[in-house]
């Protein structure tokens, strides 16, 4: 979810022949009126998407809860939240923090705006630019004497 800016409802809709496994690619199908796009996926991604793949049984769809049926949107709720309270945050974790994280964390990387936009799939600018409010240390020798 983080990696890719997924929203729950996204996340929980990936199927298999979402992802080409052999070329590295994700086709990312949004919601909400979002442009869909294609993420390229890392080595890491690649190998625990081909063990969950192995251990799927032939279902379509990638994430599965333990009793073998697709994950809900409640079911990922509860994960986050429980992540959130192991890790002793001090405020309530939702899902869609991890969409919001993969913002910042591009536009904090340097990544342009438009690009940002494209990769979460914001039809309207306004949308990305909440994530440009940076930490003041960004503008730091923008200006010399």
């Amino acid at each position: 979810m983080y990696r890719h800016g997924l929203r729950v409802s996204e996340v929980v809709s990936v199927r298999w022949d979402q992802m080409d496994l052999k070329r590295g690619l994700m086709s990312v199908n949004r919601v909400k009126n979002g442009q869909d796009g294609i993420h390229p996926l890392t080595g890491r991604e690649l190998r625990a998407l081909r063990q969950l793949k192995r251990e799927g049984r032939g279902n379509p769809y990638v994430f599965m809860s333990e009793r073998g049926t697709p994950m809900t949107a409640r079911n990922v709720r509860a994960i986050v939240k429980t992540a959130g309270e192991r890790a002793h945050m001090e405020f309530p974790v939702h899902p869609h923090q991890l969409r919001h994280g993969c913002g910042y964390k591009l536009i904090n990387e340097g990544v342009d705006v438009r690009t940002v936009q494209q990769y979460l799939g914001h039809t309207s600018i306004n949308s990305t630019v909440i994530y440009t409010k940076l930490d003041s240390r960004r503008f730091n020798g923008l200006w010399s004497d």
